[in-house]
């Protein structure tokens, strides 16, 4: 997952492979409840990590529900409750982020349970509405009182005997506003089903397929609920939930709508054409699912089967399209911009549950199309977007409001055909549901040209520590090319060979597939540490020798430049911008006083233990700087396109503050 406060997207040009989508949110948090509510122990298969399923499994160890993660196999175990918390519990807070799929449902069933509770979120879930379900579960007896606005979150809720409950007569509650209430009334109420309970849903009842998933999920844990039309459920008198013993959770039909999508746009890469997406298909339990049908409409090609999808692109561009997106509350977000590739305006109609969820949805995606340069319409519950001609595409910075869909639907726009960027503005919101979802994009896409940002300098200037700090800022992959001669030494060693001409093929081919990885200031070779045991004098002393190998230059050449990948590259070394990445986008050399230079490297070694002397050191490096400026290949120079920066009196954090200065500069975004 991305942690950074913006993550550029370059221009995508296609988009072409396999991904295996994360568990449902909608299925996961509701199996949570459930199997927290039965009786014995419920073993959930591939579950989503996530924000909001994290606060849910927070709550129910709060309620003193046995919890054993398996991670080897991806199961999670639950013993649950048997319907009846723990004996003397007392007043228990409960902190739930803003995670509708927790509070509302939590509400309900906290209600019933008997203790007392206090719920609270985000700022932002205190501003969605609750006030219908709190109503109807007052009908009931139940007693429960605002602790801010009246109608919003936070709550506190008192205990309740089950022999004051009124069960009846039906119990009302409005189903136009968001059907989580519905839900959280259907998942609770069995606790107190000792006679027939009957809900009547005033007004139409929205997003039904949601419903529909609850229904499904119930009469696996043993509660049948009976249903007339879509204003009236029963729920028998007696019923008691009882655990499946195992359960599946589907991959995310919402999720999928971004992949469903980009095989829609996206050429195809690599001689390979369309998206593959596993964990869900047309026979899923979830409503999202019916985004395939409103795909095809704007024309594309879609092959399924029970858990799995491929999508092509067909007809090009888009059909524009003018659909009641009802029936899909969160997917549709992702056709308002498919909307901008279509052959005409596209209106989405019915959609005024968008208002109350993470964000106004509906302000929010007409603000950020604009900001793309789209003409959008927009009312209390529609909105339709105008296409964008190739000259039309602006390079945005999207706000996302902490809202996980507005930042995975306008990753879609960096397909655009006037191959401009697109700057998504805390990434990190996607982890609500789905944490590594541009990994996931970037493993299947691919950009006309993938940024790279080069750090070149002379022995002990900082740009090591400079270069992998920007590249964590920016969420760039990063090389630390000084090392490569030095795993390759350590690989050569470990394999029984010499620094010799006849080995020298086998050398280069353990060079070329070296498993490298720079993370957290350590050199990773296959997963193992080998930071320190590549700094010793011997592995100094193996590097020298590989180096003057030609086969063995030329295979970490292509090493080097494949670890150019999305969403970009911060490398350092000595002929980064020269050599390996003359395009760079931006190239920096980096240099320092050798008086300075010394003593950085005086207090390094002094910290380590290691005895030197300034004198000695300073020498080293103007020697070393001599030997690396007069090399016949790739000497140690800057590029002509480089922009020098001397760091002898600035702190890493001025330095790293100015490269990121000239990075905006060469960006069209005006700023983060």
């Amino acid at each position: 997952m991305f942690s950074t406060a913006f993550l550029d997207l370059p221009p995508l040009t296609g988009a072409a492979g396999t991904v295996r989508l994360p568990g449902s949110k909608s299925i996961s948090n509701r199996v949570l409840l459930l199997a927290a509510l039965a009786s014995g122990t419920t073993t959930i298969h591939d579950l989503l990590d996530s924000d909001d399923t994290r606060v849910m499994l927070d709550a129910l160890r709060a309620l003193g529900c046995g919890i054993d993660p398996a991670p080897a196999d991806n199961t999670l175990r639950i013993t649950g409750l048997g319907g009846q918390l723990k004996p003397n519990a007392t007043l228990l807070p409960l902190f739930l982020g803003n995670a509708g799929t927790a509070m509302r449902p939590l509400t309900a069933a906290l209600s019933l349970l008997g203790g007392e509770f206090e719920l609270s979120g985000v700022p932002r879930m205190h501003e969605r509405p609750i006030g219908d379900l709190v109503d109807a579960l007052t009908q009931l007896g139940c007693q429960i009182d605002y602790l801010g606005n009246p109608g919003y979150p936070p709550l506190r809720i008192h205990p309740v005997d089950h022999s004051d409950l009124v069960l009846d007569v039906p119990i009302r509650v409005r189903g136009d506003v968001s059907s989580q209430f519905l839900t959280a009334l259907l998942l609770a109420l069995p606790l107190a089903a000792r006679n027939d309970i009957v809900i009547e849903v005033v007004g139409e009842l929205i997003s039904k397929p949601y419903i529909e998933i609850t229904l499904n999920l119930l009469a696996r844990f043993g509660i049948a609920v009976r249903r007339d039309g879509w204003e009236r459920f029963t729920i028998p008198a007696g019923s008691h939930y009882s655990s499946p013993g195992d359960i599946h959770v589907e991959a995310d039909a919402s999720s999928a709508s971004y992949f469903i999508a980009l095989g829609a746009i996206a050429t195809g890469v690599s001689g390979q054409n369309g998206i593959r997406i596993e964990g869900v298909g047309v026979d899923s339990i979830q409503g999202d699912i019916r985004f395939i049908d409103a795909a095809q409409q704007m024309g594309a090609q879609v092959d399924s089967g029970p858990n799995w999808l491929e999508v092509r692109r067909g007809a090009w561009p888009l059909k524009a399209i003018d659909l009641d997106a009802n029936h899909i509350p969160d997917a549709a977000m992702t056709l308002a911009v498919m909307a901008l590739y279509a052959d005409g305006p596209s209106t989405l109609r019915n959609i005024a549950s968008w208002r109350v969820k993470e964000t106004d949805r509906i302000d929010a995606m007409a603000n950020e199309l604009r900001k793309l340069g789209a003409t959008v319409e927009a009312g209390p519950d529609f909105i339709r977007v105008h296409p964008l001609a190739q000259g039309g595409w602006l390079p945005a910075s999207i706000h996302t409001y902490d809202d996980h869909r507005v930042a995975m639907c306008f990753s879609l726009a960096a397909f655009n055909p006037a191959r401009v960027p697109v700057r998504i503005l805390e990434p990190h919101c996607v982890a609500k549901t789905f944490p590594d979802y541009f990994e996931t994009l970037f493993s299947v896409a691919e950009a006309a040209a993938v940024p790279v940002i080069c750090i070149d300098g002379p022995t002990a200037s900082g740009k090591g520590t400079l270069a992998a700090e920007v590249a964590r800022l920016l969420g760039y992959h990063y090389l630390d090319s000084g090392s490569l001669y030095r795993v390759t030494g350590l690989a050569m060693r470990r394999a029984g060979l010499s620094a010799d001409p006849q080995h020298e093929a086998q050398i280069a081919a353990l060079a070329a597939a070296l498993p490298l990885q720079f993370t957290e200031g350590k050199v990773l070779l296959a997963g193992e540490d080998v930071s320190d045991e590549i700094r010793t004098e011997a592995a100094g002393m193996d590097a020298s020798r590989v180096s003057t190998l030609p086969a063995v230059r030329e295979a970490l050449l292509a090493l080097q430049q494949r670890f150019r990948q999305l969403p970009g590259l911060v490398a350092d070394g000595r002929d980064m911008g020269t050599v390996i990445f003359p395009d760079a986008t931006l190239k920096v050399y980096l240099t320092a006083s050798a008086v300075q230079r010394a003593e950085r490297r005086h207090k390094q070694l002094i910290s380590k233990g290691i005895s030197t002397t300034l004198d000695s050191l300073r020498s080293d490096l103007e020697a070393r700087d001599a030997r690396d400026s007069s090399r016949s290949v790739a000497p140690l120079k800057p590029a002509q396109d480089a922009r020098h920066l001397d760091n002898s009196q600035l702190s890493i954090e001025q330095s790293i503050d100015q490269v990121l200065n000239w990075w905006q500069q060469v960006q069209p975004f005006k700023s983060a």
